[in-house]
């Protein structure tokens, strides 16, 4: 999945409660190659079960693994 991001998500400043209405809005727009990036200040590990079992099959990869910066690459799955 080494397409270039159609979007950066920062969420790092944005409140926990908005963020993952946030995310899945930007994950949901997204074509069929396409992918965002999404930058958080701890690892989204929970995010990931969460796009699994409401959106099936995504693409996840760790770009940047901490201690202070989580980069993600995400996409959907070719159905």
């Amino acid at each position: 999945m080494a397409a270039q991001p159609k979007t950066t998500l920062d969420v790092r400043t944005i409140p926990p409660r908005e963020r993952h209405p946030l995310i899945f809005r930007n994950f949901d727009a997204l074509g069929p190659q396409e992918t965002l990036e999404l930058v958080n200040d701890h690892d989204p590990k929970p995010l990931y079960y969460q796009l699994q079992a409401e959106r099936g099959a995504i693409g996840w990869e760790y770009l940047e693994s901490g201690p202070d910066v989580w980069r993600v690459r995400i996409g959907k799955q070719p159905a």
